[in-house]
């Protein structure tokens, strides 16, 4: 009944009572549990067809609170979100997850505490808090797994650690699988297929399919930055292969190559900014990126066959330079059929992907059905 009202519909007993096909009596006594819990909220009278009009009710999204995570290599997005997933304060940092668990962990408490309390709610609020991580996640656990840009980071049981802070579940993944659900849900929520690509310091896609986020088998699902391309066939990559796309088409791999050429650059954020301030060369470099991208989704497309490919991250902030790479390659190198409604496209959620999704997973959790047999029981 309970999943009923999660859209935020207000309902009559009597209106429910005849979708569940359950007594009116029953109706009743589970509002009451639902009420107490404050999940349910009186959302006002309905419309009177003669008598005293019946009182309808409501799912209440405020009475908890998710703390919201999204971790990459250089940088960290936290927010406080209601159990809607609206956003009520929110911060962004300059971090290096290289810096080990002990220490970001530790910064993530104790900037999620502040939040919450920023947010004007105390602690005892807080529902449940959701995570992206920039590497290989076991989802079931929320440990990493031999994460390439992580050092110390292996096996360690990031659940358990946060959940000693802030006593509540703490739900961990992949931080582009994160980014997938966080789009999905905001944008894009009739869409049954969609790919999130993330391009920033290194790449990776997170795979909606039938509506659901597709982890694969040992959550290793979507890892395209290491599929390889032939123009970086003698290119070394940070995994320890050669060839791979994140080894050309990466934020870092891009400023690289610039700094070659003799400009200014050494991360992601600087190619966007040559881009954004006219410069040729970059914007080229940006383009090709795009093109070598494009080479791994053409034959992802041909695959999984999204309706949509929605390309975020921090080089996706240079503009329609690597989009326009992307295209040209997916076009003419998919089957006609695969791309005869398919949309290549911005992210619309932008910097909030994350945070967003990392707010649906934590939500998902704690409003399940089984959840909330718990809470009501």
């Amino acid at each position: 009944m309970f999943q009923l009202l999660r859209d935020g519909e207000p309902r009559t007993r009597a209106e429910l009572a005849t979708v569940t096909g359950q007594a009116r009596s029953t109706i009743a006594a589970r509002i009451d549990q639902l009420m107490s819990s404050g999940l349910v909220a009186p959302a006002g009278d309905a419309g009177s067809t003669g008598g005293r009009p019946p009182v309808t009710f409501a799912f209440n999204p405020g009475s908890r609170v998710v703390l919201a995570v999204d971790l990459g290599a250089t940088h960290a997005h936290l927010a406080v979100t209601d159990l809607a997933s609206q956003v009520l304060a929110e911060r962004s940092a300059t971090i290096s997850i290289a810096d080990g668990p002990d220490a970001v962990l530790g910064w993530v408490a104790d900037a999620g505490a502040e939040l919450v309390a920023e947010a004007g709610r105390p602690l005892t609020d807080l529902a449940s808090v959701g995570m992206g991580l920039p590497g290989p996640v076991e989802h079931s656990t929320g440990r990493p797994i031999n994460p390439p840009i992580m050092p110390g980071w292996d096996d360690v049981d990031v659940p358990g650690i946060l959940s000693a802070r802030f006593d509540a579940p703490v739900l961990v993944d992949n931080d582009v699988n994160v980014m997938a659900l966080g789009e999905h849900r905001a944008a894009w929520p009739d869409v049954a297929d969609l790919l999130f690509v993330k391009v920033a310091t290194g790449i990776g896609a997170g795979l909606i399919s039938d509506g659901a986020l597709r982890r694969g088998a040992q959550g290793a699902a979507g890892d395209i930055g290491h599929i390889a391309v032939h123009s970086a066939a003698d290119v070394p990559c940070r995994c320890g292969n050669t060839g791979c796309v994140e080894a050309v088409a990466g934020g870092r791999a891009i400023a690289r190559a610039l700094a070659e050429s003799g400009l200014d650059a050494t991360d992601g954020t600087d190619v966007v900014a040559l881009v954004r301030s006219g410069d040729v060369v970059a914007s080229q470099a940006v383009r090709q990126a795009g093109r070598d991208l494009g080479t791994v989704l053409a034959a992802t497309v041909s695959l999984l066959n999204p309706s949509v490919i929605v390309v975020g991250g921090q080089v996706a902030e240079a503009g329609d330079h690597l989009l326009a790479g992307i295209r040209e390659v997916v076009y003419q190198r998919s089957l006609p059929l695969a791309t005869q409604h398919l949309r290549i496209v911005t992210s619309q959620t932008g910097r909030r992907a994350g945070v967003l999704g990392a707010s649906a997973m934590a939500i998902d959790h704690v409003l399940s059905a089984e959840a909330i047999d718990a809470v009501v029981g």
